[in-house]
C-alpha cells in the first residue's frame, strides 16, 4: 500500500482540485480524501505538502529506437526518460526498424514495454515499410495491440490511400496521426524557409509544405468520419485550418510540442542541429498562433515528439545531420516555465492537455485521479527551479541543456509503485 498526503489533487476528468489524501492499493487508487487514516500493515507513505498530484502524464509521440536503432535509445531507456519526467504512459511511433507494419513486431515492442514499469503502448504503421503505397492488415495490428496508426516520420502523399485508411480507421473507432510535410517543396528539411535559411544560405522548408498536407487531411477527415491527429503542428496557418476544422467537427486533433512553443527559427541560429526538426522551428508569429491555439483550446494536445540521436550524428554538418531532440525529461517544466507562468495556461488545463486529452484520444485508461482509477500519479514542485541536463535518456540532443526552469517532478507512480523519485 501506499499513502499520499497533504498533496494538491488536480484531476482534469472531475475538476476537482483541492488538499486532500491518495491510498493507493494494488495497482488502483482506493481512496481520496482529507486525513484519511493510516491503514494497518505494511504502508509507505509519501508527505505531499506543497507538491501538485496530477494523473500521470501520457505523451502519444515518442521515439523510442527499438527495435533497430538502440544505440540512440531504447525501450528500457526511453521508459527510463518517460518516468522522470512524470509520465506513465507513452504511444511509441512506429518508424523503426523492421517498421510496425506487421503483428511480429508489434508483440515484441509490446513485451519488451512490459518489464519497463510504465505503461508502453504503440502505433503500427500506416502503409507498409512506410512507403506510401498500401495499407498494412489495419484489423489484425489491432488485434495484436495497436492503439492507433501512422507513418510519423514519412508524410502520405497520395490523398486516395489516406482515404482508404482513414475509412478503415474510423470503422474501428481508432485514431490515424499525421506528419504533415510535403516534400515536394522541401530543399533541407529541418530548416525554416526564411531568416533561418537565408542565414545558413539553404533552401530550407517552407510552411506550404505544412498547410498542403493540414488542409488536405481535415477535409478528408470531415468526409470519412475518422478522427485524426495532426501532429508537431507549427504554421500559423494550420492552426487556423484546424481552428476553423473543429468549430463543425470535433475529432480533429492537434498536438503542439514544447520546443515549438517555447523556440523559433532564431535557436536554428544559436543552437545549430540541436534545435533541427521536422517540421522546423518558425518564426514568432508562428510560435504566437501555436499559444493562442492551445490557450482557446483548438491545440488540445502536448505531446514531445522525443527523438533522441547520438551526439555523433548531432555533430554532423547541419544539412547531414538528422532532425529530432529529446522531450520527456523537460517538457513538463517547459509547460509550466512558457504557459503557466506566462498565463497562457492554467495549471489544471497543462496536466489536462498532457493526460486526460491524449488518454482520451488513443482510448487509454488514463489521465485521471478517481477512487477505484489507475494508480498511475506524478508528483510537482511547481516552484521549484532546476538546471536541464543530467539524462536518464541514452541521448542528450537538446537546445535546453543549461536552461534554468520551473517545476520539477519529485515522484511518478505507476501501476501503484513508485517508479522514479527524485
Amino acid at each position: 500500500m501506499l499513502l499520499i498526503q497533504n498533496a494538491t489533487v488536480m484531476d482534469p476528468r472531475s475538476g476537482f482540485e483541492g488538499v486532500c489524501d491518495i491510498l493507493i492499493e494494488g495497482d488502483k487508487i482506493s481512496e481520496m480524501g482529507r486525513n484519511l487514516a493510516l491503514p494497518a500493515g505494511n504502508c509507505q507513505v509519501i508527505d505531499a505538502g506543497g507538491l501538485v498530484a496530477a494523473p500521470g502524464l501520457v505523451d502519444v509521440h515518442v521515439h523510442f529506437r527499438e527495435p533497430g536503432f538502440t544505440e540512440k535509445e531504447d525501450i528500457s531507456t526511453g521508459a527510463a526518460a518517460a518516468a522522470r519526467g512524470g509520465f506513465t504512459s507513452v504511444v511509441l511511433m512506429a518508424n523503426t526498424k523492421p517498421p510496425v507494419d506487421n503483428e511480429e513486431t508489434v508483440r515484441y515492442v509490446l513485451e519488451r514495454g512490459s518489464g519497463t514499469g510504465i505503461h508502453v503502448y504503440t502505433c503500427a504503421n500506416v502503409t507498409v515499410g512506410m512507403k506510401g503505397k498500401e495499407l498494412v492488415d489495419m484489423e489484425g495490428l489491432a488485434e495484436a495491440g495497436a492503439v492507433g496508426f501512422t507513418d510519423d516520420g514519412i508524410p502520405l502523399l497520395d490523398g486516395e490511400l489516406v482515404r482508404r485508411a482513414m475509412e478503415r480507421a474510423a470503422v474501428r473507432d481508432m485514431p490515424l496521426s499525421f506528419h504533415e510535410e510535403d516534400p515536394a517543396l522541401i530543399e533541407n528539411n529541418g530548416i525554416n524557409r526564411g531568416k533561418a535559411s537565408e542565414y545558413f544560405g539553404l533552401g530550407g522548408s517552407p510552411r506550404e509544405a505544412e498547410i498542403r498536407l493540414v488542409e488536405r487531411d481535415v477535409r478528408l477527415a470531415r468526409e470519412t468520419g475518422a478522427e485524426i491527429l495532426i501532429q508537431h503542428i507549427s504554421a500559423k496557418e494550420s492552426v487556423e485550418l484546424v481552428r476553423r476544422a473543429r468549430e463543425t467537427y470535433p475529432d480533429i486533433h492537434a498536438e503542439a510540442t514544447p520546443h515549438h512553443f517555447t523556440l523559433t527559427e532564431d535557436a536554428l541560429i544559436r543552437y545549430g542541429t540541436l534545435a533541427k526538426m521536422n517540421p522546423p522551428l518558425r518564426e514568432e508569429a508562428d510560435r504566437q498562433a501555436i499559444l493562442a491555439g492551445l490557450a482557446d483550446g483548438v491545440i488540445d494536445i502536448i505531446a514531445t515528439d522525443h527523438a533522441p540521436h547520438t551526439a555523433q550524428e548531432k555533430a554532423r554538418p547541419l544539412t547531414e545531420a538528422p532532425s529530432g531532440i529529446i522531450g520527456l525529461e523537460t517538457a513538463l517544466s517547459l509547460g509550466v516555465t512558457e504557459l503557466v507562468e506566462r498565463g497562457v495556461l492554467t495549471m489544471m488545463e497543462l496536466i489536462r492537455k498532457m493526460s486526460l486529452n491524449p488518454a482520451k484520444l488513443y482510448r487509454l485508461n488514463a489521465g485521471y485521479l478517481a477512487k477505484g482509477g489507475p494508480a498511475d500519479l506524478v508528483l510537482i514542485d511547481r516552484e521549484a527551479v532546476s538546471v536541464v541536463g543530467d539524462f536518464a535518456s541514452k541521448a542528450s540532443n537538446s537546445p535546453f541543456t543549461g536552461w534554468e526552469l520551473k517545476g520539477k517532478v519529485t515522484a511518478t507512480v505507476c501501476g501503484g509503485q513508485v517508479v522514479y523519485r527524485a
